[in-house]
């Protein structure tokens, strides 16, 4: 009886070894307050499914060390002292093409939003999300999407358009479903609640997004956001 015990532990064993194992979302923080930091520290190191590779106080020591770490995902204080998280961003995301960067920031200042994501953040979250929120976000932007508040989105699309109030989009290369799907995105959708509303897998979700950015010449939701308004007849339920 013995043996059918050895040769179960050494069955999972076995599995282990060779990685059959929930992959963890790898993930660095950049955040000069202390309080806050070790808050972020402890919400992703008690969470599964998600490592903690490294903690910043600054984003010169980020600069250092993130190439090195290469976390999939950033979260990224704004204002830091010194050289602030959107010029961090700046200067690491060209070596860092794979990883994405999550904007925390205590105000939601539509200049400091629109100059983060143009500089490639992908997501713009307020430090006063909650644990669950901050999670489902990380996740989220893992999985090829853009958290960011429907406040917020509303706020670049305000900026966007007066900077750009000239800027044609091209939505005759949109298929129906794109524009279904972009018009969700400009309501605010999650990627999730954009796949539970037209009943299809969440796979076929991110491709339809990115082909949306790769038709109208975008590379992240908001400006997707952005581009959707100047398009004939379209229309962002309030």
């Amino acid at each position: 009886m013995n043996t059918g015990v050895v040769k179960t532990n050494g069955n999972l064993s076995e599995r282990n070894r060779i990685g059959i194992q929930p992959v963890s979302i790898t993930v660095s923080i950049v955040e000069d307050d202390a309080s806050v930091r070790g808050v972020l520290t402890k919400w992703i190191r008690g969470a599964d499914s998600f490592k903690c590779v490294g903690v910043h106080a600054n984003a010169e020591a980020a600069l250092c060390a993130l190439p090195q770490e290469k976390p999939a995902v950033v979260l990224m204080d704004i204002n830091l002292p010194g050289m602030s998280g959107i010029e961090c961003v700046r200067r690491l995301k060209p070596q860092m093409l794979d990883t994405q960067f999550i904007m925390l920031t205590v105000y939601d200042d539509s200049d400091q939003v629109f100059k983060a994501l143009s500089f490639g953040a992908t997501g713009y979250m307020l430090k006063r999300t909650r644990r669950s929120e901050l999670l489902t976000a990380i996740k989220d932007v893992h999985a090829g999407g853009s958290p960011i508040s429907c406040s917020i989105a509303r706020k670049i699309v305000q900026s966007f358009q007066r900077f750009s109030g000239n800027t044609a989009a091209e939505p005759d290369n949109l298929s129906p479903r794109e524009r279904e799907v972009l018009e969700l995105v400009a309501r605010g959708y999650r990627s999730r609640e954009i796949a539970k509303s037209l009943q299809v897998g969440l796979t076929t979700v991110h491709t339809h997004i990115r082909r949306i950015y790769k038709k109208l010449h975008v590379c992240s939701r908001s400006q997707a956001i952005a581009m959707f308004m100047h398009i004939p007849n379209a229309a962002v339920a309030k």
